[in-house]
């Protein structure tokens, strides 16, 4: 028996190197860190973390509080008991929100110490299916400037992406066509390009869109609509011809089997820092899985790296724009567009955590 001896938690604003935008949240100047660490009676440990895009994470470090109470002393190595007390311990006041963040980053820390143990990395604790996972750069993009757009894109193209998303959802929906048309002109015919909506349309502007948007061949137009509107999103992709991606907002296992019941998504795109961790994130993939569906990601990219690389149904890892680099020992490379899963034991991530102390 793992015991847990000890959960320790710590809370740090990260400037971002370049203030960012997106149609929904706005500005961006810096995100929100909540690590965790479990600790075991053997002194063995796994970390864990959940990022906001700036506000709630006071509330996340109360519930991480709350989750080291329900925990104490019990057996770290029975993860699927433990998210299950944790769950309902916390369903009646939570249920999502700063719940379910919290219980993101506690569940990964629990499969991070879980793998350490065995010294394995997690992507072979998991299952394993291959390493080298097809990633594509997600840029935070909105309110760039045209020239800003494509120089981002040439830097990225340099670091070894071979696909990219962009935003969309300006006030202008012709803006956002002619932005499109000219990223397609310069990245050429064939490159993967991905369009973000950040939730800006009702589905009636949604559908308009993705029409408009449709001779630039997009692979996917995410998030057109609320995340709410599973019906909207059906519509979308029905009438709009355009495959969806959507998930990033959804929380539960259960809202991405209504999402993919009433038919509103070609691509399922779990966080795992906002799902409810590892352990639900796994559920959803093979549930998309089930349903012939190539799973996507958002965020968290050096842990998700692991979670895709164990799954045969996966398809492009998103490398994120609030990226932990600064903050970390060996950042995940990108070469020839591939991300390839580390085999250092658990998920491989080590914070610098005297810089991020000095964040506050």
């Amino acid at each position: 028996m793992a015991a847990i001896a000890e959960v320790v938690s710590t809370y740090h604003r990260v400037p971002l190197p370049v203030v960012l935008s997106d149609s929904r949240h706005g500005t961006i100047e810096a995100f929100e860190l909540c690590l965790v660490r479990v600790v075991d009676a053997d002194g063995a440990e796994g970390t864990g973390y959940t990022v906001t895009v700036g506000r709630n994470g006071r509330a996340i470090m109360a519930t991480l509080a709350e989750i080291a109470e329900i925990v104490d002393g019990a057996d770290a190595d029975l993860i699927e008991a433990l998210w299950t007390r944790i769950w309902w311990a916390l369903h009646y006041g939570g249920r999502g929100g700063p719940t379910v963040f919290a219980m993101s980053a506690f569940d990964m820390a629990l499969w991070d110490l879980k793998a350490r143990r065995v010294n394995l990395p997690l992507w072979r604790l998991l299952g394993g299916y291959d390493p080298a996972v097809p990633c594509y750069a997600g840029g935070v993009d909105l309110d760039f400037t045209l020239d800003a757009l494509l120089a981002q894109t040439d830097r990225n193209l340099e670091r070894g992406f071979r696909a990219i998303k962009m935003k969309v959802g300006r006030p202008r929906l012709s803006e956002d066509v002619a932005r499109v048309a000219a990223m397609r002109e310069h990245l050429g015919p064939d490159f993967p390009l991905m369009a973000d909506a950040n939730m800006a349309w009702t589905a009636d502007v949604a559908i308009r869109a993705a029409r408009a948007l449709e001779p630039s061949r997009l692979v996917w137009l995410e998030e057109p609509t609320i995340p709410d509107d599973y019906a909207g999103h059906a519509r979308v992709i029905a009438e709009g011809g355009v495959p969806v991606a959507s998930g990033e907002n959804l929380r539960t296992i259960r809202d991405f089997r209504a999402l993919i019941t009433a038919g509103g998504v070609s691509y399922p795109e779990p966080d795992v820092t906002n799902c409810g961790g590892i352990t639900p994130f796994m559920k959803i993939a093979h549930l998309a899985e089930a349903f012939n569906l190539p799973v996507t990601s958002h965020g968290a990219h050096d842990v998700t790296v692991h979670l895709l690389a164990a799954l045969p149904n996966r398809s492009f890892l998103e490398v994120h724009g609030f990226g932990l680099e600064r903050y970390i020992d060996e950042p995940l490379q990108v070469r020839d567009g591939v991300a390839t899963a580390p085999e250092r034991p658990g998920h491989g991530i080590a914070f610098d955590r005297d810089a991020l102390a000095k964040l506050g």
